[in-house]
């Protein structure tokens, strides 16, 4: 299968530009984010209410996951173990903000080991992969990287423990794709390379779309919603990516495309949802650090 390299090139450089435009706009709500954190702190200005109510939606959030993942994570324990840091007090006196950190940054640092991992396979990041793939995997591995910065920047300046692990409950998750993906041939593993992505993404995406029903500073909800946008374009190129892959209908993917050859069902791949949905978002204290 031929995959068309200028027009892929294009949608990497659109998520390049993308990239670049969320971490401006990053910069001046996480000073703020951080000023009325650091001021809160100083005034002993955590709200215990508040962190109660964000305890008690988390928990049902963290069952719901459970469930969708079935006995994989409750057979790890790492369901209980959080759920038990959720009632604990050092929970309700870290801070939502910092807490919510903590967990984006945990899915930040899955993603980037994600990206690396898929890097090693020689279909690719090696001699033979396509090197427009291969520039996607490293660039969005790269912005992946710059968002973990700004959240771990932000949690330490809040007096909050940067995140450095990866989000406990999709770990498992992750390694036992890797271990499908390791024992396949080129082409099925490059669909479960694609498809592991594709998750991931809609993890982190869906994750930022619940954030900011649960974030009530208006500067945390900037810093979200910017990072939020990058990932659902990300999620967006994977879609394009993947029915390439399925449909070996790389050559039709041009700028601009044959209209009249494409099937109608080009003009939504990449973007399935009328509403972002919010039900494979981690809840916002998975990553959470005690």
């Amino acid at each position: 299968m031929e995959l068309d390299e200028t027009a892929l090139s294009g949608l990497i450089e659109e998520s390049q530009d993308t990239h670049a435009d969320a971490i401006r706009a990053v910069k001046e709500p996480l000073d703020g984010m951080v000023d009325l954190g650091q001021q809160a702190r100083s005034r002993n200005g955590l709200d215990p209410d508040e962190n109660r109510s964000f305890a008690g939606e988390n928990r049902r959030r963290l069952s719901a996951t459970a469930k969708r993942a079935g006995g994989l994570l409750a057979a790890t324990g790492i369901v209980a173990a959080i759920a038990e840091f959720i009632g604990s007090p050092a929970f309700a006196s870290s801070g939502t903000d910092v807490q919510v950190l903590q967990t984006a940054s945990s899915i930040e640092v899955l993603a980037v080991a994600t990206y690396k991992t898929a890097l090693t396979l020689p279909y690719i990041g090696g001699s033979a992969a396509n090197g427009v793939i291969k520039a996607f995997a490293t660039t969005t591995m790269k912005q992946h990287a710059d968002h973990l910065a700004a959240f771990q920047a932000a949690t330490t300046a809040l007096g909050g423990t940067k995140q450095t692990k990866p989000d406990p409950a999709f770990v498992p998750v992750v390694d036992k794709a890797v271990t499908s993906i390791t024992k396949a041939s080129a082409s099925a593993g490059a669909l479960l390379v694609v498809g592991l992505a594709l998750e991931l993404e809609n993890i982190a995406a869906e994750t930022y779309v619940n954030n900011m029903s649960l974030l009530t500073d208006a500067n945390a909800k900037k810093v979200t919603a910017s990072i939020m946008g990058v990932e659902a374009q990300h999620v967006a190129i994977l879609y394009a990516v993947q029915a390439l892959l399925k449909g070996g209908a790389g050559a039709d993917i041009t700028l601009p495309p044959p209209a009249a050859k494409l099937p109608a069902a080009a003009g939504k791949v990449g973007f399935p949802n009328s509403f972002y949905p919010t039900s494979s978002a981690a809840p916002a204290t998975q990553g959470a650090l005690s």
